[in-house]
């Protein structure tokens, strides 16, 4: 690995980590380059691990010597640079003094993904990052099967959801549904009986519901946007309207990453 030390933020070598804050130049960069981004020691640690292959690495000076040890088997630049200038070039102080660009994979297909799988979560229109990082990060560490996503959820690779997924995305087996009219029939069609999580009026508890069929049938458990949660279709074309049963009459719900820790726990609890 060659070690480049630079002193403008402006040296076009460095144009992977501009304005990390700036969402849409992000996807636009990001989507246009093929890559993502990885925060923090740990997060590129673990997605070395996963075999991504790194396009460059960034560290501050005073974190320079913060990865040598896996430096040795890495086949690109990494770049140092002061603080002052790693602020400059990201738009916040990178307190963590340690970012990597990474070159993103093609992402596999909803068939390759449930292919023997035998609990996952669907997400639709989940637009928040933050969101999208957390459900990765329970539904990896439970032991979800896949994720799917809806064409209009947020990019796992997206830098805020890999940092709060503590590296999950890397490892979670996860898809992209082509079509949000009738992909889940497509998901239905593979055998899963669909479950969609609201606490609406006709929905029965989710263990009640999992009881029901069997250990032996696959469940995808459908979750919907942080706001109005599953839009009327998807909720009319699940079998099953479910819920969490809530204790107190002021509260009939969770947010959607505190519901999908919840739900994940009951879906791998029931498994096979």
């Amino acid at each position: 690995m060659s070690v480049i030390e630079v002193a403008d933020p402006a040296d076009e070598r460095l144009a992977d980590y501009v304005r990390l804050r700036d969402v849409n130049l992000r996807k636009s960069l990001e989507a246009e380059h093929g890559l993502f981004m990885a925060e923090g020691e740990k997060v590129i640690r673990r997605a070395l691990a996963a075999g991504f292959e790194p396009r460059s690495l960034l560290l501050t000076e005073r974190r320079r010597d913060a990865l040598n040890d896996v430096l040795d088997r890495v086949d690109a630049p990494l770049y140092v640079v002061g603080e002052p200038v790693a602020e400059a070039l990201v738009g916040f102080d990178l307190h963590r003094g340690a970012l990597a660009s990474f070159r993103r994979r093609p992402l596999p297909g909803v068939e390759e993904v449930l292919r023997g799988a035998r609990r996952v979560v669907v997400l639709e229109d989940i637009v928040d990052h933050t969101n999208v990082g957390a459900i990765f990060r329970s539904a990896a560490g439970l032991g979800i099967d896949a994720i799917l996503l809806a064409p209009r959820c947020a990019d796992p690779l997206y830098r805020r959801s890999v940092k709060v997924s503590m590296g999950a995305v890397f490892t979670q087996p996860y898809a992209r549904l082509d079509d949000w009219h009738g992909g889940l029939e497509a998901v239905r069609a593979l055998g899963f009986r669909l479950l969609a999580l609201t606490p609406g009026a006709g929905s029965v508890p989710l263990a009640d519901a999992l009881e029901d069929a069997g250990p032996d049938r696959p469940i995808a458990l459908l979750l919907g946007t942080e706001g109005d949660g599953l839009s009327s279709r998807w909720l009319e074309s699940a079998d099953a309207a479910v819920r969490i049963p809530m204790a107190g009459s002021d509260i009939d719900s969770f947010n959607v990453t505190a519901a999908a820790a919840i739900a994940c726990y009951e879906l791998v609890r029931t498994a096979p």
